[in-house]
């Protein structure tokens, strides 16, 4: 069977010019596998190398059903951060943080991935209260976080508005100088590349359509549009869809999809040094390499495969960007685009084993997926590799919402971007 690397692939995918499809030939799947996954984005892709370069698996496929990197990974603000209010998310978050630092050398593949900062804004005395909270509990976790006065973050953020006047004054800031953002499709290519050089099999194009069951109830299979694969481990990281895809084993996830909005502006020389977060008013924004302003809007208020979203959430969250940094005010929008999250009861995320032997499950990540993908891949391949979880995600059970064990991120903090 004649192999292209995953490298080669993505360079011919995106080395043309705009909407030019590239003429490849993928690998032909293999009609059996140790283990597969289901989702060639970061989690899936990074799920893959950890699974051959710490667990020794080598006989690997990774399924996508478009493009690698075609979905959330390539939909998102870029965003890393750590300071997590409840124990078991400050770790998992760390965690991955930790990974974050040394990928770009583990991957021999720059990730640009940038420490510059993630400031988090308080407008309101219970804003004040919350972050000083977070900051605490975040210390006691050995997280890094800091309490900033509003000249103290308009002396690390220049662009920042601090007026009095504003409709939300600042009040202050926690900042994590940890935090930063790297380069989402670098992410993808780095994780693709080192997966491959390890006899991970990247199939693109390639939509499973069912997962078979043997007598036992253990997964034996999956049917895909090119093919049937047999193995007797699947791991679903398909973001968006995961509902739709645990459907086929008979199993029912306690998730909704939503759209999840963001858009850019046209390219400016750098002027933004760090990453600026409000809950309050639903805004968050960076620079990209490229010279854009990245800003983050919300999810629309209604559940949808959509990936475009509602404009009244994107314009809410350019009136907020326009106060808070009113030197961005001429600036013209270059694009938006949304991304389809899925969303848990408690919004932390599912990293875990199921009811159906040899099947397991990474989601629910809501807006907190890209930056966990180092260490969410990290733990999820540790429990595929052991049928049993890593202690750090051994919370993040399905069963949580039978028993009531809860890691509410959403009630502790607005909003858990």
């Amino acid at each position: 069977m004649q192999r292209f690397s995953a490298w080669t692939l993505l360079r011919e995918a995106f080395g043309g010019h705009r909407g030019w499809r590239p003429q490849w030939r993928a690998p032909e799947p293999k009609p059996a596998y140790d283990a597969v996954i289901i989702g060639g984005g970061g989690h899936g892709l990074a799920t893959a190398y950890y699974l051959a370069s710490e667990h020794g698996l080598r006989n690997i496929a990774v399924l996508e059903r478009g493009w690698l990197g075609g979905g959330n990974t390539g939909r998102n603000t870029t965003i890393i951060r750590s300071n997590y209010l409840f124990d078991e998310s400050a770790a998992l978050y760390d965690h991955s943080v930790k990974l974050w630092e040394g990928l770009s050398q583990a991957l021999n593949y720059n990730v640009m991935f940038s420490q510059r900062g993630v400031m988090l804004l308080a407008h309101t005395l219970h804003d004040v209260h919350s972050a000083k909270r977070h900051i605490h509990a975040n210390r006691l976790n050995g997280v890094d976080n800091e309490w900033l006065t509003p000249a103290q973050a308009k002396a690390f953020c220049p662009p920042l508005n601090i007026a009095a006047n504003m409709r939300y004054p600042v009040l202050g800031a926690a900042l994590q100088r940890r935090g930063g953002v790297a380069r989402h499709d670098a992410v993808a290519w780095g994780f693709a590349r080192a997966a491959d050089a390890l006899g991970v099999d990247i199939i693109q194009n390639c939509a499973v359509t069912a997962i078979r069951r043997d007598a036992s109830g253990a997964v034996s299979a999956v049917e895909t549009t090119r093919g049937d694969i047999r193995t007797r481990k699947i791991g679903v990281a398909a973001a968006g869809h995961t509902s739709l895809v645990m459907a086929m084993a008979g199993v029912r996830m306690p998730l909704e999809s939503y759209p999840l909005q963001a858009l850019v502006s046209e390219p400016v020389k750098p002027v933004f040094p760090c990453v600026v977060m409000s809950n309050t008013v639903h805004a968050y924004i960076s620079q990209s390499d490229k010279g854009e302003l990245v800003i983050g809007a919300g999810t629309d208020a209604y559940p949808s495969y959509s990936q475009r979203g509602g404009l009244q959430v994107n314009m809410h969250t350019l009136d907020a960007i326009c106060e808070l940094f009113p030197a961005f005010r001429r600036l013209r929008m270059l694009r938006n685009w949304g991304g389809i999250v899925d969303v848990t009861p408690d919004r932390s995320p599912i990293i875990a084993r199921t009811a159906v032997p040899g099947l397991y499950v990474n989601c629910g990540w809501g807006t907190g997926g890209f930056k966990a993908t180092p260490g969410a891949a990290h733990l999820f391949a540790w429990t595929m590799a052991q049928d049993a979880p890593h202690p750090i995600n051994a919370p993040f059970t399905i069963e949580r919402f039978r028993d009531g064990r809860l890691i509410d991120e959403n009630a502790a903090a607005a909003v858990v971007h």
